[in-house]
């Protein structure tokens, strides 16, 4: 399990450097909008744009996929099943949804994919899942209840939400260069390679800075949906993918240990960065991503135990 601790190692250590730049104010109070909006804006659509534009599209037809996207599709369904019930905001309801089902694939899954799993490529049908499905459905709805949207309503502009995303836009039109086949060459790839370098450090140095002065579970009122939020993204989507993937499609052994670890992943932290950006459930994004992180690790070494 040397790639869990190592992918959580290197985690921890950029969100506690942003902690510290959080606590001494060396990038001003400001400083974690500033860094969400670098990475909204700029530095994750390039990132974006450059990886989609290299990706096999063959692998959304991957058997695995479906599974992810069922177990997904239900954990997320089962957030919202009870926000509708207990009639919370929907806002902050999506929030919470994308913080059950949608799992850190980039900067955690892959080293995990790497170590644990022997093949880093098996989380690349799963950004393109999580970038060409679900961010596009998620970020529109939270543009829609988002009172910084301004102009609420017309038909046309609700229709065209996402294409105004720059998070959406760059993905799409990374997909539109991979469709075509066509293959960019290194100087056209170079100026998104090295801006895109900068979203992951960004978003979690901003996570970072937004934890000084920040209890966990403070505030009551919004316990319930964090811990509901945890539990589904720690125990219920792997659960539920091992029961897709064992007695709907019948995986045994490697395959389906695969399965069932890319979905106990934790949350993503890019959650925040959209929680923050539309201004949405931002702690409940934050509770969340900590408390599903730190739940994470002795998930995966008890699927590892009992699958590996």
């Amino acid at each position: 399990m040397t790639g869990v601790l190592t992918g959580f190692a290197v985690i921890a250590c950029v969100i506690a450097t942003g902690y510290a730049l959080g606590r001494h104010g060396l990038l001003g109070a400001n400083g974690p909008e500033v860094l969400t909006k670098l990475a909204f804006h700029v530095a994750t659509p390039a990132l974006l744009f450059e990886t989609m534009a290299r990706a096999d599209l063959t692998a959304l037809t991957s058997g695995p996929l479906l599974i992810t996207a069922l177990s997904t599709f239900a954990v997320a369904g089962f957030y919202l099943g009870v926000a509708a019930l207990r009639r919370w905001p929907p806002g902050e309801s999506t929030v919470g949804a994308m913080c059950a089902s949608y799992v850190n694939a980039g900067n955690l899954g892959i080293p995990v994919a790497a170590y644990v799993l022997g093949d880093a490529t098996l989380m690349a049908p799963i950004i393109l899942f999580q970038q060409l499905v679900i961010s596009p459905v998620a970020l529109t709805a939270l543009d829609v209840f988002s009172e910084r949207s301004g102009q609420r309503g017309g038909v046309v502009r609700r229709l065209t939400t996402p294409f105004r995303n720059p998070v959406v836009v760059g993905s799409l039109t990374g997909v539109a260069v991979a469709a075509t086949g066509l293959t960019l060459p290194g100087p056209v790839l170079e100026p998104f390679q090295l801006v895109g370098a900068v979203s992951v450090p960004a978003v979690l140095l901003a996570f970072g800075m937004s934890l000084r002065g920040s209890a966990v579970l403070s505030k009551e009122h919004e316990r319930l949906p964090v811990v509901l939020a945890v539990v589904c993204k720690a125990v219920g989507q792997p659960l539920v993918a091992w029961a897709i993937g064992a007695g709907a499609f019948g995986l045994t052994g490697g395959a389906l240990f695969a399965v069932v670890v890319t979905s106990a992943l934790p949350s993503a932290q890019n959650l925040f960065t959209y929680a923050s950006r539309y201004d949405l459930g931002t702690r409940l994004a934050r509770e969340s991503i900590l408390l599903s992180t730190l739940a994470a690790a002795p998930v995966l070494v008890l699927v590892a135990a009992l699958l590996g």
